[in-house]
Order: structure tokens, then sequence, then C-alpha cells
């Protein structure tokens, strides 16, 4: 005996006439209750609610695109390469941010990947199809290009971190969550001058993102007379905070503590004073940046890092485009949110 056919089994599933009927309502009321239209006094947005519930009602997308002019979905632009992203847990923390929040909001998370300048057609082609509501971009760089495309299409972005250099024309004023890069840094380098630390060197992070910007000014608000052969050049990750430490080993070997800019560098680093015999803290104090627990825990010794809320900060710039997205005159009227950093002292310093 042959169980249903598939048209059978399409027919079968609860239509708009049905929750009318269920609901004691019509059909057009329905619709604008289940597509997301305004217009319907609560009462009977209740009766509808309670009937989809019943039935199992499960609204045609595109239906209700038309509806709400609202795809349900938002893209999440990462401009770094691949690898990066899977390998860094800051990604991962802000993501899960982005992606727990645009669940509250019944949205999607679509994620288009940056590996190069040559991606940035492919992303202009995506969004120009309309295919999402709104932009997430963060990890941008000084040159980066993206905002231009953004622009162009006019799609509504909020950004992840501040983009330009301050006092840059960098084109008009866009909404951005960031975290207070120049005050955690400078508070990390005083913590080792409390100390007694005197030849304090900085790892600093890609000098083309304001992160990495913000933290070497913070190193240098503290230390605005200090050594330059103190600072070097890393790139956000564990082999490049390894070729930092070493290079600033090689050029100052005096040196008693270091500030990274972030925890990834700073373990990098660590592995390379173990190598070369130099005790943490007792001859160099070591504080990263980021607090990614996975890393500054497990570290040995544990490392003394400045916190920032990765995960809320994900949440702040989706709250942040949804406030674009219903705001019929244009926008939020904040163009930024700046979050606070902590230090979180552990045994590294």
């Amino acid at each position: 005996m042959s169980g249903p056919s598939h048209d059978a089994v399409r027919d079968a599933r609860p239509t708009l006439e049905a929750v009318a009927a269920r609901a004691g309502v019509s059909r057009a009321t329905v619709s604008r209750v289940v597509n997301g239209g305004a217009g319907v006094r609560k009462p009977l947005v209740d009766q509808v609610r309670k009937a989809v519930e019943e039935l199992g009602y499960v609204p045609n997308h595109a239906a209700r695109t038309l509806v709400t002019r609202r795809n349900g979905a938002v893209a999440v632009i990462i401009d770094e390469p691949e690898f990066r992203i899977f390998s860094d847990p800051f990604f991962s923390r802000q993501i899960r941010g982005i992606s727990r929040e645009l669940t509250l909001h019944d949205s999607q998370l679509v994620l288009l990947l940056v590996e190069g300048r040559g991606d940035f057609d492919r992303v202009a082609r995506y969004l120009a199809g309309g295919h999402v509501d709104g932009v997430l971009a963060f990890s941008l760089h000084t040159d980066d290009g993206l905002p231009a495309i953004i622009r162009r299409f006019r799609v509504p972005a909020v950004y992840g971190g501040r983009p330009g250099r301050p006092g840059a024309a960098s084109g008009p004023a866009v909404p951005y969550v960031d975290c207070d890069n120049r005050g955690g840094a400078a508070e990390a380098v005083r913590h080792l001058v409390t100390l007694g630390r005197r030849r304090i060197a900085h790892i600093a992070g890609p000098r083309d993102q304001t992160s990495a910007l913000d933290r070497v000014d913070g190193y240098l608000d503290v230390l605005p007379d200090g050594d330059p052969g103190l600072v070097a050049d890393g790139d956000f990750t564990v082999e490049g905070g390894a070729r930092a430490m070493a290079e600033l080993l090689d050029r100052r070997p005096g040196l008693d503590a270091v500030f990274a800019a972030n925890d990834l560098m700073a373990s990098g680093a660590l592995r390379v004073l173990r190598e070369r015999g130099r005790s943490v803290p007792d001859e160099v104090a070591l504080v990263g940046f980021d607090d990614m627990v996975s890393i500054a825990e497990a570290t040995d010794p544990p490392l003394t890092t400045v916190r920032q809320d990765v995960e809320g900060m994900g949440r702040l710039m989706v709250r942040m485009l949804m406030g674009l997205l219903s705001d019929e005159a244009g926008g939020d009227d904040r163009t930024a949110v700046i979050t606070p950093t902590e230090l979180v002292r552990r045994a590294s310093a």
C-alpha cells in the first residue's frame, strides 16, 4: 500500500483560510498578523496567534516579504582571511552574540567572508540583489572598500569597530560599536608601571586597523617619552606575536615587561620568552588584550589581560541595526557606542 503523495502532504498544510476559520476572523486579518503588518487590534492578534499555534501554520516567506518589505536576514561581513576567522576566538564570540540577538528578532544570519579585494565584487552583487535587510561589518581596515559598497546600495549598516582613523576624511558618520581600546591599553600599561617595570615593550596589532592604532595610542599616553625600539608590529596572530617578541628581545634584551595588543599575540610572546629562558612574571611581566578565556586561562602562567565584552558588543550591533530598520525617520540617533574595558589580573603580571 503506497503512502500519501507529495502533493497530498503539501495540500494538508494548514492554510490562511483554516486559521481564519479557527480564529473567527477574516483571511485578510490573518494575513496582516502572520506577515507582520500593522493595524490589527490586540485581542484579534491574540486570537490569530492562538489559532496559528493550534494548527501549526507556517507563514509563507514570499508573502511575508511582500507585506513587510523585509527578508528576515542580516549579512555579517568580516574582512579577514578564513583561517583567521576560524582560529581566533574573538570572531566566534562576536558571531555568537550577533546570532543570539538576531534570533530574538526572528532574523537569520548570512555570513560573508572577504578573503581579499577580489571578493568585493561578489559582496557588491549580493547586496545589490536585495537579499538582506541590513549589514553588520567588522574587522575593517583603514583602506577598506566595504563601507563605500554598502553606502552605494543604501543598505542599513552597523560596524564593529570604528571605521577609519580619527580626524580622517572617511565619509559620513556611520553607526558603530567599539570598546575603549585606548583607555584599556593605557590601564594595562599603568598596571605594569605600578609593578615597578621600567622597560615596557608593546607588540602592536596591524596598523591598518583602528583598534590596533588606538592601543598604540593608549601605550603612548602612559609612556609618551618611551623608547621607540620597544615597539614591534604583530598581526593579531600567535605567530605574529612570537615574531615580534623575538625581534624585541634581540633589539632590547633588557626589557622587563610587554603589553601585547591581543591575547593571541601575548600567547606567542609567552612561548618565545620561555624559549629564551626568561621567567614570567619574575623577569618579564606580560599583559594581553581581549580576555579570550580559552587562551588567557590556558597559558602558563595564566594571562593578565584587558577584558572587552565581545559577545555583548555583537548584541549591541544587532540592536542598533534593528533600530535603523524600524525607524521610519531614517535611523537611530546614536552613531557610536563605546563599551568599557576592565583589567583582569592573573599570574603573568
